[in-house]
């Protein structure tokens, strides 16, 4: 299918939907999304939604208020949960599933206040290639995603987003700050700020993409290949920074930035 007539499916099949209520990251993928459910829904029809909690940083909720405001689109945040379900704090492989559940049951009972049809959410068909629990909890809710079921991509989003004049383009993938506790660490609202204190200053340096996978006294630094020369070539600042947050050991991962890599030693 050429990407002039997945387009097109696209909206077809959103527009085939009435009305909508968007789960709004203000990522790449969920930018992407609400800009084509604003296209074909009226305004009245559809409302992005953002959750914060101490899994996402700051910075995310700032930019996705911005976003759906250039939008033109609806916009209502609230505050997420996960941390208190002990569930979701013990760090089980499951984790994802407990948050997801929380998370969508939310979406579901506003959208009914709103007398909107369908929850939608941003999955595509490259999340297939990571182990993603959530899923489970979106099949058990019926939440729809759009772009996976007409089959879009990564790249194919990222070539869409830019044609579409979208400042999210070559955004770098985001992910809840959560995933960088490795399963079994129990999670805490102080365990995610040190991370995401630890990422903010990392970022400072302008590597395109970042995580930290901590564990305990270590951590472990991810950037894209090419750019871990010139993070080495900061290493003694970089550690001074990371010990003053609590760590004793800095490690960098020579294979480099890559989704999920916490889930490369679990039995799927």
């Amino acid at each position: 299918m050429t990407p002039q007539k997945k387009l097109a499916y696209l909206k077809s099949v959103i527009s085939g939907y009435g009305s909508c209520l968007v789960a709004f990251s203000g990522g790449l993928d969920s930018t992407f999304l609400l800009k084509i459910c604003s296209m074909v829904l009226p305004k009245d029809k559809l409302l992005a939604v953002t959750a914060f909690s101490a899994a996402y940083p700051e910075t995310e909720l700032r930019e996705a208020k911005i976003l759906a405001e250039d939008i033109g689109a609806r916009h209502k945040v609230i505050k997420s949960t996960e941390l208190n379900n002990k569930n979701f704090a013990s760090n089980s492989i499951k984790r994802c599933y407990f948050c997801k559940k929380e998370l969508f049951t939310k979406l579901i009972s506003i959208a009914g206040s709103n007398k909107l049809d369908f929850v939608l959410d941003a999955g595509n068909i490259s999340d297939d290639k990571d182990y993603r629990p959530g899923n489970i909890a979106k099949k058990e809710l019926k939440i729809r995603s759009p772009l996976s079921e007409t089959g879009f991509n990564k790249e194919d989003i990222r070539k869409a987003s830019r044609k579409l004049g979208l400042s999210t383009w070559n955004k770098p993938s985001l992910a809840c700050l959560a995933s960088r506790v490795p399963y079994g660490i129990k999670i805490s609202a102080a365990l995610l700020k040190r991370i995401g204190r630890a990422e903010e200053y990392l970022t400072g340096f302008g590597f395109r993409q970042v995580r930290l996978r901590h564990y305990n006294g270590l951590c472990r630094i991810e950037v894209d290949k090419g750019d871990v020369r010139r993070l080495l070539s900061r290493r003694q600042e970089i550690v001074n920074r990371l010990k003053d947050l609590g760590y004793n050991y800095i490690t960098v991962d020579l294979e480099g930035y890559r989704t999920g890599s916490l889930n490369e030693v679990i039995d799927k």
